[in-house]
Formats: C-alpha cells, sequence, structure tokens
C-alpha cells in the first residue's frame, strides 16, 4: 500500500472534524494513524474484558444469594438484551453518525441504564470497528467529502474576481 501525499486544501476550505485519539490524522492517514489505530484497538479490547469481568461479578453476586434459577436467567437474559441493544446503536454512531440515529436509538436519558448495562457490547462494537478504521472515520470522512465538494462547486460558479460588481 502506497503513501499518498497530503492534499492541499484551498485557503476557506472545510476543515475536517478531529476524532477523539485521532485528531485529523485520518484524512490522509499519517502522523502515527496506524500506531493510534493498534492503540485505540487494544485499549477497547482490554475495556471490553473489564467490563465482561464486572458484569460476571454481578451476575455470580445474585448467583451467590440463591434467589433461585428463573431470577439468575432473567438477568442473564437482560444483560445480553442490552448488550445488543448497545451494539446496534454503537455500530451505528461510528459508521452513519449519530445525527443518523432515530426511534430508540436516539433516546439518551431514558435507555441511559441500557447503555450502562450493555457497556461490555459497546465497548466490543468499539474494538471491531476499530479493526476497519478509525471509529467513527467513515461518517467523518463522508461529511468531510461532501463539504468539499460544495466548496468545490461554489468555488467554480464564481467566475472572474469574485469581488467585483456587475457592470449593467
Amino acid at each position: 500500500m502506497s503513501e499518498q501525499p497530503p492534499t492541499p486544501e484551498p485557503a476557506g476550505a472545510p476543515e475536517p472534524e478531529p476524532i477523539r485519539f485521532f485528531g485529523t490524522t485520518w484524512v490522509n492517514r499519517d502522523n502515527g494513524y496506524w500506531l493510534r489505530r493498534v492503540g485505540v484497538s487494544a485499549g477497547a479490547l482490554v475495556a471490553t474484558a473489564a467490563a465482561v469481568l464486572v458484569l460476571r461479578f454481578g451476575v455470580e453476586g445474585v448467583a451467590l444469594s440463591d434467589s433461585g434459577g428463573f431470577l439468575n436467567g432473567l438477568l442473564t437474559a437482560a444483560i445480553a438484551v442490552c448488550s445488543m441493544m448497545a451494539v446496534r446503536r454503537t455500530w451505528k454512531v461510528l459508521t452513519e453518525g449519530k445525527d443518523q440515529l432515530t426511534g430508540w436509538m436516539a433516546e439518551e436519558k431514558s435507555l441511559g441504564a441500557v447503555w450502562l448495562i450493555g457497556g461490555a457490547g459497546s465497548l466490543a462494537a468499539y474494538f471491531a470497528r476499530s479493526l476497519v478504521e478509525a471509529p467513527g472515520e467513515g461518517a467523518k470522512r463522508a461529511a468531510h467529502e461532501r463539504a468539499v465538494e460544495q466548496y468545490g462547486k461554489r468555488r467554480a460558479g464564481r467566475s472572474g474576481r469574485p469581488g467585483a460588481k456587475r457592470r449593467r
């Protein structure tokens, strides 16, 4: 894979939005981008393992209380459902952007407990996405390319001196 030289953007062109841990290095994939990707992947994997361990301690605590098999099964099912919901939401945020969330995925406060319980699933989705690209890069890249394209169209529509007044 060959390195692409950075593309200089004209003055006034739209600036790319930074991504957490990556800044704007995702645009040209330079300045330690690949090292950061490895670090983010490893960190997400460690955080996922820690979250799963915390959930396991919680489930074992309920199991030790001798509350019955039904409650243990219900707790396990609730954790699985919350994790699946969190995975789906996180994947959509990372691939399409937070502004594309609708319905139950857009709920922040009312489903806060679901997102907390499903945190391990969310971290797992973050890890999986970091293997493909910087998490959130696809959505940011698409938005940046649209903005640059619109900027190019606006610039191409002008002719002559843009600041000059028209004579009639």
